[in-house]
């Protein structure tokens, strides 16, 4: 699907019905071991090491987890939830955990709105760099970040509807 009209250069954002309930939509949004199976980006590589040992756990307002990425080269990333409305909004903002990359980026916010629609739910992901340490060097990736969303909403839509 197309990227919707924004009226910052600092955020990206697609959308798609996906014909399933928001809290099943959610439910999914809401777990970080289900990310990997989701991610249209092919960057996330699952929970680390020992988060991933104790199970899922269910995010809420405030919860930090951590992530396992791979974009050359391996790297984790601690992700604190900065928006949560349950079946709603839920946003997490990564920073990460090598103290030299924390120097150089971290702050954007990856945001899923969800809207009850006739036949299912419009779901929103925007990619904010608002809040992103240097913005100017990750704008750039901007299209390549639409085609990962919109890849990820189809596989999201692929998992709850099946």
């Amino acid at each position: 699907m197309p990227e919707t009209s924004d009226s910052s250069r600092n955020v990206a954002t697609v959308e798609r019905l996906i014909n399933a309930p928001a809290s099943a939509i959610f439910d999914i949004l809401a777990d970080p071991s289900r990310h990997q199976e989701i991610d249209g980006s092919g960057t996330v590589k699952g929970v680390p090491g020992d988060a991933a040992d104790k199970g899922s756990q269910r995010l809420a307002l405030g919860s930090k987890f951590g992530m396992s990425m791979k974009m050359g080269i391996g790297y984790t990333m601690e992700n604190t939830v900065v928006e949560f409305e349950e079946n709603a909004r839920i946003a997490w903002q990564p920073r990460p955990t090598q103290t030299v990359m924390a120097w150089f980026i971290g702050g954007r916010i990856w945001r899923y709105q969800l809207i009850a629609q006739d036949g299912g739910t419009l779901v929103r992901e925007s990619w904010d760099i608002s809040q992103e340490k240097q913005p100017w060097t990750v704008r750039s990736l901007r299209s390549k970040t639409v085609d990962s969303m919109t890849k990820t909403l189809e596989r999201l839509a692929q998992v709850v509807e099946a």
